[in-house]
């Protein structure tokens, strides 16, 4: 057996290890066969050389991270510990200005935050139409949305568009009380908190009003021809095989498109069978159009969701036979 001692006098000890120690908890399960203790501003690691030199790799990488930005987040911490390609270790390695997609209302920066999302803005500068498929809280929303806004400042795009099937309506809104918008906003809700994220509210109003930015239902979407323009259909997987189709066929020219949807949340009646599964399927291959699919180690909401999604697969995967 090894020991190394790793000291922290470069950063404030209590967010290296968390409250409650609950940082250093994550990272005691990161490395299961060590034996980790913290000492005022060390850490000792006792076990195997080769688990010693991966976890110490590992909380250097967290102690750099600190050192730049003088706070990490539980899920960035755990982030951090999960990362073992390169990709994710250069993204918490240098922080590069060029990597922020846009500057939001205060200053604020978006960017990709996880390997996943990265690879969505590259292949983003790649192709013209991108299918992002993933669950809930990895990001794929919040990331076209700040592609098609990056797009639009960058005057790459004259307007965005931004839609969903309005499922919880059947599409049809007509018993709905109110005028159109006020009987869609609910359904479209989490697309203006996106765009609330990244442009000014009075700008936001502008735009809303002149229809550079339009968010509106799938079904609005029929007959038309969407030139110059950044769409995105979110929740893919509520839209049948004819409204995926409907939609692919509206994208004109100097267009781009982000089809984001979750397969396992399909809110369609039982009659109806979801058209994104099949989409993704028959248009693997054709250049131009590219696929992402970002799982749980994406998530990017509170780290508790992480482990609900892991939870909720198990559950459902054919080869486990607990209920059996």
């Amino acid at each position: 057996m090894t020991e190394t001692i790793i000291n922290l006098e470069s950063v404030n000890p209590l967010e290296f290890f968390g409250v409650n120690n609950g940082k250093l908890d994550i990272l005691k399960k990161k490395f299961p066969l060590l034996k980790i203790l913290s000492r005022g501003t060390q850490i000792k690691l006792s076990g195997a050389p080769e688990q010693i030199e991966s976890a110490k790799e590992k909380i250097e990488l967290l102690v750099s991270y600190l050192e730049r930005n003088g706070h990490v987040s539980e899920n960035y911490f755990e982030q951090i510990l999960g990362g073992d390609d390169q990709e994710t270790v250069d993204h918490f390695v240098e922080r590069n200005p060029n990597e922020v997609l846009v500057f939001g209302p205060n200053g604020k920066s978006v960017r990709a935050r996880t390997a996943n999302q990265k690879k969505m803005v590259t292949m983003s500068d790649k192709n013209d139409i991108i299918f992002a498929i993933g669950p809930a809280g990895t990001g794929k929303t919040y990331t076209a949305v700040a592609l098609a806004v990056r797009a639009l400042k960058n005057k790459q795009v004259k307007k965005i568009i931004l839609t969903r099937p309005a499922v919880e309506a059947g599409e049809s809104l007509g018993f709905l009380p109110g005028d159109l918008k006020e009987k869609i906003d609910p359904y479209l809700r989490p697309l203006y908190d996106a765009l609330d994220d990244m442009i000014p509210a009075d700008k936001l109003g502008y735009y809303m009003s002149t229809r550079v930015i339009e968010i509106a239902p799938l079904a609005y979407m029929r007959g038309r021809t969407l030139d110059h323009a950044y769409i995105i259909l979110d929740e893919a997987q509520n839209a049948t095989d004819l409204q995926i189709k409907m939609f692919l066929t509206r994208i004109g020219s100097n267009a781009k498109a982000i089809i984001t949807g979750d397969l396992s949340q399909i809110d369609l009646p039982k009659n109806q069978r979801s058209g994104l599964d099949k989409a993704v399927r028959i248009l693997k291959n054709i250049d131009g159009i590219a696929h992402i699919e970002l799982d749980e180690e994406d998530v990017v909401r509170h780290r508790l969701v992480k482990a609900i999604i892991r939870a909720y697969d198990k559950e459902h995967d054919p080869n486990n036979n607990q209920h059996a």
